[in-house]
């Protein structure tokens, strides 16, 4: 079992920078791969990075290559998400899950079995 809290939206002009974080509690951490998602007004849910458990593998989605970094610490069993160049589109509630390392990196919602209650990222223009 793994309680995520996720921290670091608020409001920011385009073109600015964020840092989200995500704060895991339970066993365990480095055994989970871990993700970002979002979600905006009237759209699905949909995947953003994704952290191996080792943070040697990452996955991004094309939107947002070259502009967002995941990391994460083990030791301080967190995962991070640096968010630069960010544009209004990038307006959303942003998750953070985890599933099991056993498993091959997911990039869909349904392959990820623990979430954090989301953090609203706002980009004015």
């Amino acid at each position: 079992q793994v309680q995520l809290v996720e921290s670091g939206g608020g409001l920011v002009q385009a073109g600015g920078s964020l840092r989200l974080s995500c704060a895991a509690s339970g066993r365990s951490f480095s055994n989970y791969v871990m993700g970002w998602f979002r979600q905006a007004p009237g759209k699905e849910r949909e995947f953003v990075a994704a952290i191996g458990w080792s943070g040697g593998h990452t996955r991004y989605a094309d939107s947002v290559k070259g502009r967002f970094t995941i990391s994460r610490d083990n030791a301080k069993n967190t995962v991070y998400l640096q968010m630069n160049s960010l544009k209004p589109e990038d307006t959303a509630v942003y998750y953070c899950a985890a599933h099991s390392a056993a498993r091959a990196m997911g990039d869909m919602s349904y392959e990820y079995d623990y979430w954090g209650q989301g953090t609203q990222v706002t980009v004015s223009s």
